[in-house]
């Protein structure tokens, strides 16, 4: 049973920081990319980053959109089977449900119809 736990989500003002970890169960996280994606109400779920798998644990590739580009930083612990998302400058637009999802490949995807699991989200609010 593959299981993605998500934490770290809540409320912060416009400017600060969150960051979001996802915990994999172990046998879901080695060799796969690690995906974040959002909804924001009213809306549709959309990429946010992603991470490919690197046995080393280092040296993954990683991919944004272009929305969070220089502000959010997605890393992975093998040790730990663990992803985080790093949002820094946080604005409004930014509110939303997060979810961490696996990659049923190494290579990283933007595309949400490609991850084969996912969270059950966490909610980050960022007031004015």
């Amino acid at each position: 049973q593959v299981q993605l736990v998500e934490s770290g989500g809540g409320l912060v003002q416009a400017g600060g920081s969150l960051r979001l970890s996802c915990a994999a169960s172990g046998r879901t996280f080695s060799g796969h990319a690690m995906g974040w994606f959002r909804q924001a109400p009213g809306k549709e779920r959309e990429f946010v980053a992603a991470i490919s798998w690197s046995a080393s644990g280092s040296g993954s590739i990683t991919d944004y959109a272009h929305s969070v580009k220089g502000r959010f930083t997605i890393s992975r612990d093998n040790a730990k089977n663990t992803v985080s998302l790093r949002m820094n400058n946080l604005n409004v637009d930014d509110t939303a449900v997060y979810y961490c999802a696996r990659h049923p490949t190494g290579i990283p995807a933007t595309a949400q119809y490609e991850y084969d699991s996912w969270g059950q989200g966490t909610q980050v609010t960022v007031s004015s």
